[in-house]
């Protein structure tokens, strides 16, 4: 399927050939046929990706803390490196589409094959939506009008916030496709609606609709007070885009004392006290569509905020617009300035660019029939290959990758390139991240269909680099194929989990299984590791880790998701342990800083050879601080690990330190070994029994620490 794309490093728009989405059971796939460009929102996203590195700097002053941080703690190739990746990786554009439903997922209600809808669907052939972020379209109401739909509801939360009375007076700063739907919106509510804005062509605009404007080159201040008999507006509603204060400024101006402000657009917030102050005024930020609006709850899992208690929600915004819609309370027409094949899509972005006046673009998109519609394009889109296929090379290590996330993106496909795998599949859910990593390193195809996958004779290794409580199945499923299986830890989620894992490994028969624990190759790592094991003497470890806040709802804490920090990350340092005492842990101890969580825990671990280790995995910390630190005291002896770059040991005759240039966290030469053991017919890199010991050991903490 076709969407657009932008380069955030050079802002340049393509029109890519993607995998169709995979859609899961809570979704529902819409295929587009229409979506509308707001001149406003996306000319901001369009200019920043066309900026240069200093102007990008410019624009986000709060990232550039972070970077610095990171040059102190990681160092400055490190962090080139970092930005570089995620400055490389495209921006999905759009958030207005209207489409009929192609398909729908199992627990999805309300919704059927063919209907009408629309959604904050982004600018492709298909889009993937949610129940609560979909809403059905009247048969009264055409394409043209629908896909305008986001856009009214944004204005429409607004004005929920302001809560106008029939009457009131009501001032709208900023008169794009935004300003010009609310103020329609507001005149059929009865309220006197003053249209302000510093285009002349849009105050022509808004008084075609009929709406009350200042007069060209007048004073707002004045004509407000004319208006309004001196008493100042009841509310504004600033729908405007610009970094100056001058909007936030006039709408304190011209409102009466307690009067209403509402910010919709995005403008400076250098806000004046005694505006504010001497006229009570009170201020509040609209957040885009309504209540539920980043709520991965609501709109990802579909529970819905009773009626009773939220009575305008994102989905309900939307179909109070499409009922203004209906009633013709909402003029569509004259805010549509251009319009575009979606083939087109780059010339319509220089559009933003250009002193044309722009409005709304539409974009058009293949109209098929309904007998089409189905059935033509769903079972063959979910693969696309990029080059020639080559002929299969038995002995070398042929592998797809399930996910393409930012670290799988960023780090492992390239070690497995530089390591020399053929990169056979990238998969990924959506497509985007597959076709941008898909086309960085040349695989050969890059799909959504992970079946196929399994399937396929050309590949005999997978690597599975997706959400965590997937891992489990996937690594049974990949075994069971016949597959050699590198997979980002944790190995599995739940005791159960590591059971069927162990299952299958007995099944099968020369076949590898490896968890990316990397840290236990990394050069500074060994180094250690060659110069404590001819030791007898008892080792004691102190491992602190920087690990830094993570919200309670991201997807790593959800232990059905995540599996949560202990699981999904203190593995780590559980498996660097054991590597460096060359024992086993028979006896353990773990508590958290707080109430039961396992985002701040200090871990300690008994060894069978009576060696001891502390990990402290810590969140309350800040990010100045290096991130991981590792200390061993041995036999007279001091190892002091910062950051996996700089390694110092004390005792000896002198005092010795070793440096790298950049941080190595052993990635690279984690992927190797694993390569060599697929190709070569070497042992397994980590021992299975070390993998499952400390998957077992990871969850019993967690739960222990949870309880």
């Amino acid at each position: 399927m076709k969407q657009i794309l932008q380069d955030l490093k050079k802002g340049a728009i393509q029109v890519a050939d993607v995998p169709l989405p995979k859609m899961g059971p809570n979704e529902i796939l819409v295929r587009t046929s229409k979506s509308i460009i707001s001149a406003g929102t996306e000319r901001t996203l369009y200019e920043f990706g066309k900026a240069s590195m200093l102007g990008k700097i410019r624009k986000q002053p709060d990232k550039v803390k972070e970077v610095l941080n990171k040059v102190q703690t990681d160092g400055l190739l490190t962090t080139i490196a970092t930005v570089n990746s995620k400055l490389d990786q495209p921006m999905e554009l759009g958030y207005c589409n209207v489409g009929v439903v192609e398909s729908v997922g199992n627990s999805v209600t309300g919704f059927k094959v063919g209907d009408r809808v629309v959604s904050n669907g982004k600018h492709a052939e298909f889009v993937i939506s949610t129940a609560n972020l979909t809403a059905r379209v009247p048969d009264e109401v055409s394409d043209e009008q629908a896909v305008f739909t986001v856009l009214t509801a944004i204005g429409l939360q607004g004005i929920r916030l302001v809560k106008p009375e029939i009457g009131e007076t009501i001032a709208v700063i900023g008169l794009g496709l935004i300003g010009l739907l609310t103020v329609q919106i507001l005149k059929a509510n009865g309220c006197h609606v003053i249209a302000l804005d510093i285009s002349e062509e849009k105050l022509e605009l808004a008084k075609q609709l009929g709406l009350e404007t200042i007069p060209v080159g007048g004073d707002p201040i004045s004509f407000v007070n004319h208006i309004t008999k001196n008493r100042g507006v009841d509310a504004v509603l600033i729908a405007a885009a610009t970094e100056s204060n001058d909007p936030i400024s006039l709408a304190a101006n011209i409102s009466r004392k307690r009067g209403r402000i509402v910010l919709v657009g995005v403008v400076g917030l250098e806000l004046s006290r005694a505006d504010f102050y001497e006229k009570e005024l009170t201020f509040q930020v609209s957040c885009s569509y309504g209540p539920g609006r980043y709520d991965e709850n609501y709109e990802k899992k579909g529970w819905d905020y009773p009626i009773g208690f939220v009575r305008w929600t994102e989905q309900r915004n939307f179909e109070a617009a499409l009922e203004l819609m209906k009633q013709g309370l909402i003029n569509i027409a004259p805010l549509i300035s251009h319009r575009f094949h979606l083939s087109d899509a780059g010339a319509a972005y220089e559009l933003l660019e250009s002193n044309q006046r722009v409005m709304g673009i539409l974009l058009e998109y293949e109209n098929l029939s309904n007998s089409d519609r189905v059935a033509d394009d769903l079972s063959k889109s979910q693969t696309i290959s990029l080059i020639k296929k080559s002929s299969i090379d038995n002995l070398r290590c042929r592998i797809a990758f399930l996910g393409a996330g930012n670290y799988s993106g960023r780090v492992l496909i390239k070690a497995f390139k530089n390591a020399g795998a053929k990169l056979i599949v990238l998969l990924s859910n959506r497509g985007i991240s597959a076709f941008h990593f898909g086309s960085k390193y040349h695989f050969e195809d890059i799909s959504t269909d992970d079946q196929a996958i399994y399937e396929s004779d050309r590949i005999n290794t997978i690597a599975i680099c997706t959400r965590h409580h997937l891992h489990a199945d996937q690594i049974v499923k990949a075994l069971d194929s016949g597959k050699n299986i590198f997979c980002e830890k944790p190995l599995a989620l739940t005791l159960d989990e590591v059971i069927k894992v162990e299952e299958a490994v007995r099944k099968s028969e020369g076949l590898i299984l490896m968890v990316g624990f990397n840290r236990r190759f990394s050069p500074h790592i060994i180094k250690i590791k060659s110069s404590i094991k001819s030791s007898l003497a008892l080792k004691s470890f102190v491992m602190t880790v920087n690990a830094g806040y993570i919200p309670k709802d991201h997807w790593t804490q959800d232990p059905n998701v995540g599996g949560g920090r202990v699981v999904g990350e203190v593995c780590h340092f559980i498996d660097l342990l054991c590597f460096l005492s060359g024992s086993v842990v028979v006896d353990w101890y773990a508590n958290a800083l707080g109430e039961p969580s396992d985002d701040t825990v200090t871990v300690t671990l008994l060894f069978k050879d009576g060696s001891i280790g502390t990990i402290h995995y810590l969140t309350n910390g800040n990010s100045r601080f290096q991130k991981e630190r590792l200390e061993i005291f041995c036999d007279g002896k001091i190892y002091q690990l910062n950051n996996y770059k700089k390694l110092n040991i004390y005792g000896g005759a002198v005092n010795r330190c070793f440096r790298l240039l950049m941080q190595d966290k052993g990635q690279n030469a984690c992927v190797r070994a694993f390569i060599d053991s697929v190709e070569k017919g070497y042992p397994p890199p980590i021992p299975i029994e070390e993998i499952i010991a400390t998957a077992k050991l990871s969850i019993a903490i967690a739960n222990k620490i949870r309880a």
